[in-house]
């Protein structure tokens, strides 16, 4: 036990690594002027999403559930924060704004999670994919007709401009479909350290996910992915440790929404399509389900890999396309071999369990 668990620590400490060393190359290229401004400006993004590809790892890699809207989470994270930052903008200095921020982004995406989770885990499979998919829709439509504005009377919310009623003096901040512009402003003195401050999230995410996954519940949520009837039959609350993994991975998500939201100076909804969803699930298949370095280097690649391409503007897609085959093929060879030595196992199993009959 004892040996496996060191292990399981040197594991974690490789991936911390590998974070800390990517940043200190980074900071080393972009001290001596090797990194160009195009480069420079994916860098707090890369953070974004990776982010986004290790919550959603939760759910597809860890629990064994299809998840599509994870970009739903996020755009509740971002707008719920935006708001947060605006209206308190005028209180609060920027740093313990941010952070406050940061923690009321979770907190919502994660109430979303838990509304969500309740109904839809129930469902298993192709099932589960469309009505998280549906959500991500419902929601960025909600959002794409709302207007909020602050006065000295309080928050005003209405469904259009008109009969939003702020009086003079007050502050129109979500605009419906033009969404919420200024918000990177706020945060103009610590506008710098946003890499710095994406890196820290990356590494608070891992700490989170790979205690969960290496405590009592994860192993509870991995063993109902690896074999549902087994996990039932031994007591272990199915829906409830799928609906933990679910709410956590929500606020993960919801964290990443907040610092894609601070980092631009315009916030549309538009942003949080379904194509942000199939993008992170991207990122998260061809860099391992279950696999948290993984998850880190196939965002990091994948994502900076057709802005380095732009000067091959007619092979840009073609290579693109090659390297996303060969991560594919890369990773499915152990995956497969994970598969098939399960699938003996309980091929072993039943036969025992026949000659003990």
């Amino acid at each position: 036990m004892k040996k496996n668990m060191n292990k399981t620590t040197k594991n974690n400490f490789i991936t911390y690594g590998m974070v800390i060393a990517i940043f200190v190359v980074v900071q080393i290229l972009s001290s001596t002027g090797n990194l160009s401004r195009l480069l420079t400006g994916l860098l707090v993004p890369i953070c974004v999403y990776i982010i986004a590809s290790l919550s959603l790892n939760l759910v597809v890699g860890y629990s064994g559930e299809l998840s599509l809207g994870h970009a739903g989470f996020m755009c509740v994270g971002a707008y719920s924060s935006a708001l947060f930052s605006h209206v308190t903008s005028d209180v609060l200095p920027s740093v313990p704004r941010l952070i406050l921020a940061l923690l009321v982004g979770a907190a919502v995406a994660a109430v979303f999670g838990v509304l969500i989770g309740i109904p839809v885990l129930r469902l298993r499979g192709d099932y589960l994919a469309i009505v998280t998919l549906a959500f991500g829709e419902i929601i960025k439509n909600l959002i794409n007709i709302l207007y909020v504005g602050v006065d000295d009377k309080g928050l005003h919310v209405a469904t259009s401009a008109a009969n939003l009623k702020l009086d003079p003096g007050g502050k129109q901040i979500i605009k419906g479909a033009l969404g919420v512009s200024g918000t990177a402003t706020l945060y103009k003195d610590i506008k710098d350290y946003f890499f710095l401050i994406g890196v820290i999230l990356v590494l608070v995410v891992l700490f989170i996910i790979q205690n969960l996954v290496n405590s009592r519940s994860g192993r509870a949520i991995t063993s109902t992915r690896d074999n549902r009837i087994a996990a039932e039959s031994i007591g272990i609350n199915v829906t409830k440790n799928k609906l933990l993994a679910f709410t956590i991975s929500a606020a993960i998500a919801g964290v990443a929404g907040v610092l894609y939201a601070h980092n631009l100076s315009m916030l549309k909804v538009s942003i949080f399509d379904y194509n942000m969803s199939i993008t992170i699930l991207v990122y998260v298949i061809l860099g391992g389900m279950g696999n948290l370095r993984g998850s880190i280097l196939a965002t990091i690649v994948l994502y900076a890999l057709p802005e380095l391409l732009r000067g091959f503007s007619t092979y840009r897609m073609m290579i693109y396309a090659i390297v996303m085959i060969t991560m594919m093929l890369f990773n499915w060879a152990p995956a497969a071999r994970d598969f098939r030595s399960r699938i003996i196992e309980k091929i072993k199993g039943h036969v025992k369990e026949k000659e003990a009959a």
